[in-house]
């Protein structure tokens, strides 16, 4: 045998570039198979036939863990579309729960708010009839100490002048006549009309502006002001007065009260909140003095 003779080689072919692949059985599961075949080698190389298996995409195992990703993955989609309404319906319910507490806020606001102004207005009024009260008492208690010094003063003058008292007596049953008689008549009228500070008419009077209203009767103008009021005229004795003469409290010059004397010994006069206008006896509330101006 020669040396030269020929020995087969035990190298793998090349495969070629261009290979068919065949697979079957994806939902089955069947193993597939590919042939190569056509390898070119060297021009004394034996041709070569090789088998090659390739690994099984579509197993029984692969589908059942696919579509229980699958069922995962949708369950999961599910849980998040829940936990996302019920998130929703919480913020919702948050948001509806804090609108009802602010306005429950409100109105518990606007009532305190009522109620304290209403508080604040029967202070205001209870303040305001205290004060009035003790007004009323101090003006009470200034006549009563006047009524007391004239008392004393009338005592003297009687027991000068024997013929005050018939004169006094006189004055109070004399009628009254012309301008008097109109001043009378028109503050006798106003007996029950309410007392009004700075009130003047037709329904409700201070005690100047009473005065005022029945002086016009007779074509008078008057000052407003009660002080001015008993600073005119002529000043005349309470034991000789007549109808239609201005009587004041106080000093003439800086009286508080002014009332006009109708005869018969009382007075028709605008006396507080109290009493409105009424007609009282001169012992009611002695006058200190009077101005005649008719």
């Amino acid at each position: 045998m020669s040396h030269t003779a020929h020995i087969p080689s035990h190298r793998k072919p090349r495969r070629s570039a261009s290979k068919l692949a065949l697979r079957a059985g994806v939902a089955g599961g069947v193993l597939g198979t590919i042939a190569v075949a056509g390898a070119a080698g060297p021009a004394n190389a034996e041709p070569v036939t090789e088998t090659i298996e390739m690994p099984t995409l579509g197993s029984l195992e692969t589908g059942a863990g696919l579509a229980s990703a699958v069922a995962a993955s949708a369950e999961a989609s599910q849980q998040e579309a829940l936990d996302q309404s019920l998130q929703t319906q919480e913020n919702l319910a948050l948001q509806k729960a804090a609108a009802e507490a602010k306005t429950a806020k409100a109105q518990a606001d606007r009532k305190a708010a009522a109620e304290k102004a209403e508080k604040a207005r029967l202070k205001a009024e209870a303040e305001a009839k205290a004060e009035q009260e003790r007004k009323d008492a101090q003006e009470r208690a200034s006549r009563a100490g006047e009524r007391t010094r004239l008392a004393a003063a009338s005592a003297s003058d009687n027991s000068s002048d024997s013929g005050s008292s018939t004169g006094s007596a006189e004055s109070q049953t004399q009628a009254p006549s012309g301008s008097a008689a109109a001043i009378v008549a028109f503050a006798r009228a106003q007996v029950g009309d309410s007392y009004v500070t700075g009130g003047t008419g037709p329904n409700s009077w201070d005690c100047s502006g009473l005065v005022q209203a029945a002086y016009r009767q007779a074509g008078i103008d008057l000052p407003r002001i009660s002080y001015d009021q008993s600073s005119m005229g002529t000043s005349v004795s309470l034991s000789n007065l007549q109808p239609g003469d201005i009587l004041y409290w106080g000093s003439r010059s800086g009286s508080y009260h002014v009332a006009i004397y109708v005869g018969g010994g009382n007075y028709v006069g605008a006396q507080n909140s109290s009493t409105g206008v009424v007609e009282r006896s001169l012992d009611w509330d002695m006058p200190s003095g009077a101005v005649r101006l008719l």
